[in-house]
């Protein structure tokens, strides 16, 4: 039997979708096979103590391409952000794409609407008592939803991260799976603790595939805003489907169509159309082309009953447009990060992240920062922030500090909230400042010797801590006896970037293990000109500015104390 032939009958012991589109099927296949493996072996950081050079020997592919690809997400973060972002350009090569093949992001690349037609597959089709028949007014509510994400991000506020496709499914299969992968892989007790954020992402993954129970890729024909952006722009396509007149209107082009891309009169709505080709692959009489646009072909003419299109409302969208300005405004307000206001919380950032404001308008929240950080430093925002904070990535060192040997995370961000620092840049970003609490601090409360804090910091090449005497006791005379009192820990901020190695090592001892504190007694802080947040420069540079200006404040203070010894103490160099 020819090969052909074999290939042909497995295909259609696949189904019938994919004998009658094998190209597409497959095409799927491998996009959502790509996107699983980038997501959960690429970005898996683990096989190497040295992680960056891990992390680059394994990304042959960068791991942030799908979320790229989604057009939706550089548009409105560059709205938002009021800048250009790098990838724009990625996006306007998937437009481009489509000019040739209309909306075939979401009929051959998209994981989402993919994974979407495996749970329609497995579950939709039998469950039957949800099913909304024909077309209503909620066939057009993608082009609402998009019209008010763009008027969001242009007054500020980036709501990608609940609505756009890609950025929803990697956070919510990492908020879902990566738990798993770090138990069965690491060890259960790795699994860093859930927060209100996991519990919404999973509860909102769960309703959008759940949407097919209502109809086949629900989500993709009526809500999905990234799908609309695509099907604006197919109004300069190249190419698009036609129906000559040979067609014997049998249906079964309508009823195959995952996009209600077919009117009654087996025409097409090109809006809809994702030139999947199944339908011309399951038509009897090959009545069904995908040529260009302006081809000329024996169409078929209609003269029955009207289309039943339904209308794009100027109503619709300027009640999306207002509701948008409303709820962007409302965010700000009411449920945003207040940073103004002394009683703002300021999440610990990853290092290289750009300055708060700029990084929540940034940051779209999908998640794909927490899958490279090698110690879960990385977790996701509650509602600490309110609504305007929620997902985005904090440091969290009691649960762990920042790796000195890992760049992991500016490396996978599709949008630059985090830069893509080169290691020995991001080793002297600071994130922000260790502060000891000299109340609850063992030696500096004279309760008895520690120097956890100070062996880490060393371990990891900082030297950020070193020791000061405390509790100095004196003879009868008022003179300090000789080794007297305890050695204590005292930060040099000029050294120290706040990965957070000293406040793990103080909670997970003192407090975890010995019951000594209830938290630990050196904590990273940030906020209050703790910490660097630079949108553009070198951080090597502005440690070495800081250096030069320190030296140059204790030059002066001993020419105006008159001291002639030739020193610098080390904490200044």
């Amino acid at each position: 039997m020819p090969g052909h032939e074999r290939a042909r009958r497995l295909f259609r012991l696949l189904g019938r979708t994919w004998a009658a589109s094998p190209v597409r099927r497959l095409t799927q296949a491998v996009c959502l096979v790509s996107f699983v493996a980038l997501l959960f072996i690429v970005s898996w950081p683990y096989g190497s103590p040295r992680y960056a050079e891990h992390f680059a020997a394994k990304e042959s592919v960068p791991a942030e391409s799908f979320l790229v690809l989604d057009p939706l997400v550089s548009v409105s973060t560059a709205l938002a952000a009021r800048a250009w972002v790098w990838s724009l350009w990625w996006a306007g090569a998937a437009l481009l794409v489509c000019l040739v093949f209309p909306r075939g992001f979401c009929g051959y690349v998209c994981p989402l609407g993919t994974l979407m037609e495996l749970c329609d597959w497995v579950a939709g089709r039998r469950v039957k008592r949800f099913r909304l028949e024909g077309r209503g007014w909620w066939v057009h509510l993608r082009y609402y939803l998009l019209a008010g994400t763009l008027v969001a991000s242009a007054l500020g506020v980036l709501l990608t991260g609940f609505v756009a496709a890609i950025p929803l499914l990697t956070r919510g299969l990492l908020l879902l799976l990566q738990p798993l992968q770090i138990g069965l892989l690491k060890g259960a007790y790795l699994v860093p603790p859930l927060n209100a954020g996991h519990y919404v992402s999973a509860a909102l993954f769960f309703v959008v595939l759940s949407l097919g129970l209502l109809q086949p890729r629900f989500w993709c024909r009526s809500l999905c805003p990234t799908g609309a952006l695509f099907s604006w722009a197919s109004v300069f396509r190249l190419s698009e489907r036609k129906v000559i007149s040979s067609c014997i209107e049998c249906g079964r082009c309508a009823r195959v169509c995952p996009f209600d891309a077919i009117k009654a009169d087996f025409t097409t709505r090109h809006a809809n159309c994702t030139f999947c080709q199944t339908c011309g692959g399951v038509c009897p009489t090959g009545s069904i082309q995908f040529v260009g646009r302006w081809t000329a072909v024996n169409e078929r003419s209609w003269e029955g009953a009207p289309s039943q299109e339904v209308d794009l409302s100027r109503r619709g969208f300027l009640v999306s447009s207002v509701g948008a300005a409303g709820a962007a405004v409302g965010i700000e307000r009411l449920c945003g990060a207040n940073l103004g206001s002394p009683s703002g919380v300021l999440p610990v950032r990853p290092p290289g992240s750009v300055p708060e404001k700029e990084f929540l308008q940034l940051c779209i929240r999908c998640g794909q920062c927490f899958q490279v950080c090698p110690n879960n430093v990385l977790q996701p925002v509650g509602f600490e922030q309110g609504l305007e904070g929620l997902w985005t990535p904090q440091a969290v060192a009691n649960w762990s500090g920042c790796e000195p040997s890992c760049n992991n995370c500016g490396q996978v961000c599709p949008t630059g909230a985090i830069r893509a620092l080169p290691l020995d840049e991001k080793r002297v970003a600071r994130m922000g400042l260790a502060v000891v609490d000299k109340q609850t601090c063992l030696p500096h409360a004279g309760r008895e010797a520690c120097q956890l804090c100070v062996d880490d910091c060393k371990a990891a090449g900082y030297n950020a801590i070193e020791f000061v005497r405390v509790g100095t006791e004196t003879d009868a005379d008022g003179l300090p006896l000789e080794g007297a009192g305890f050695l204590a820990p005292v930060v040099l901020p000029g050294k120290c970037n706040g990965c957070g190695l000293c406040q793990t090592r103080c909670y997970r001892i003192n407090a975890k293990e010995k019951g000594l504190l209830r938290e630990s007694a050196i904590r990273v802080e940030a906020g209050a000109g703790k910490e660097d947040r630079l949108t553009k420069g070198s951080y090597v540079g502005l440690r070495e500015q800081e250096r030069k200006r320190r030296e140059a404040d204790l030059q002066k203070r001993m020419r105006e104390e008159g001291a002639t010894a030739d020193y610098l103490p080390d904490f200044l160099k």
